[in-house]
């Protein structure tokens, strides 16, 4: 994904010093950046860092360093903090985490797998959204899924009866961010992606650009777009024919303030959704 992000100076042009210095202001004395309520947070300094390096613009280190050493090996995180834990060492380059580190980490990562991802002993059941967020963290630790085949038949019991995958099973119907993690987890392990999923991905993009989350969500978003378009175009399926609209449609969202809102109704600007408006144009910009 990053090396997509990448591209999208290709678009930006010069407006990428924008998004640079807005992501700037995200960070807090402390070296983590911003969550919506403007305090440091974790799942927002991963996507901070993740945007700057997108931009290949200078990280911020020992501040960001001693923020994250605060959080130890993560073993208080639930499964989605110690993935976004794992990802900002990884931003932070090779030799910044040290191995002791590292391998607890990774028995913490287990512990989690096999909750579903929950922090509190009780046992939960796998989703998709968890799966991608476990694949993300073994890479970024240095590692492989140690069962792959369980990440498959947890994907399969998500699938829903309209051909896509939910996070739920039993679902009637799928969602777009559920269904591009599950093609995208499938091309990872190395099978190919359902053609039901793909087609059901492109079937969710608005005639005027973007993509809805689920069939009955009323709007487009930004999260569903750039996963949608990650997912599509790691299955092979050609974007060309939605590309324009999908560009129209991120540039109702920009703003000069080197940011993109979530969707149409959303008034706040953050890392997160500064990190998705780079990915969908760096799969735009190809």
């Amino acid at each position: 994904m990053l090396q997509v992000a990448r591209l999208a100076p290709k678009l930006l042009s010069d407006a990428s010093d924008l998004v640079v210095a807005f992501l700037r202001t995200q960070q807090a004395p402390g070296g983590g950046f911003r969550n919506r309520a403007g305090n440091p947070d974790l799942y927002y300094t991963a996507f901070g860092l993740e945007a700057l390096a997108a931009l290949q613009a200078e990280l911020p280190t020992a501040s960001t360093i001693a923020y994250l050493r605060g959080f130890g090996c993560g073993d208080e995180l639930d499964l989605v903090h110690l993935a976004c834990l794992a990802r900002c060492w990884a931003s932070m380059g090779a030799g910044a985490l040290d191995e002791n580190s590292r391998r607890r980490m990774l028995d913490n990562l287990a512990r989690l797998c096999a909750n579903g991802g929950t922090c509190n002993g009780e046992a939960a059941r796998a989703t998709a959204y968890s799966r991608f967020l476990e694949a993300g963290a073994y890479q970024d630790l240095g590692s492989s899924i140690p069962d792959p085949e369980a990440v498959v038949a947890d994907l399969a019991a998500l699938k829903t009866a309209d051909g896509a995958f939910s996070n739920q099973a039993g679902a009637a119907s799928g969602s777009t961010p559920a269904t591009a993690a599950a093609v995208t987890l499938t091309r990872y392990l190395g099978a190919a992606p359902a053609p039901s999923a793909v087609q059901w991905l492109l079937s969710r993009c608005h005639a005027e650009g973007g993509f809805f989350a689920t069939p009955a969500t009323p709007v487009p978003d930004l999260l569903s777009t750039a996963t949608a378009l990650h997912a599509l175009v790691g299955a092979q399926e050609s974007i060309e024919r939605i590309k324009e609209p999908c560009l129209d449609f991120l540039d109702t969202l920009w703003t000069n303030r080197g940011s993109f809102h979530g969707h149409w109704a959303d008034e706040e600007l953050d890392c997160e959704y500064t990190y998705y408006g780079l990915l969908a144009l760096g799969h735009l910009s190809l």
